[in-house]
């Protein structure tokens, strides 16, 4: 539950409408199934390629993780092989956070059993 959220810089705020929208984006890119891959660089080499404020200061191997053509990002965490394999996104709220910023909490289901 802590970690199902995000914040976005937005130029206007959003309401439900731009929420389902979002979510049905998500989930359209979801099915294309996109490979997801990984690798190694040295901190030198990730330093004003990708964004590093979330990397731990002390960390020289940086792992990169790449989406598909989607995203390519420094994380530590798990993932998956395919998005395919991610179930189907929910958005739970969208919560404006100033004029240019949302937070929006989301949860996962298995396409096959239900809610995750």
């Amino acid at each position: 539950e802590r970690k199902t959220k995000v914040d976005y810089r937005v130029s206007r705020p959003l309401g439900e409408d731009d929420l389902r929208a979002i979510e049905t984006a998500v989930n359209a890119e979801i099915d294309k199934d996109h490979r997801v891959t990984s690798f190694i660089v040295s901190r030198a080499e990730a330093e004003g390629r990708y964004d590093m404020r979330k990397v731990p200061p002390d960390a020289e191997a940086i792992r990169i993780v790449r989406i598909g053509d989607l995203d390519v990002i420094p994380c530590v965490g798990e993932h998956v092989e395919r998005t395919g394999q991610i179930g189907r996104f929910e958005i739970r709220s969208g919560e404006m956070r100033g004029d240019d910023r949302i937070r929006i909490r989301f949860r996962l289901h298995d396409r096959a059993k239900g809610a995750a």
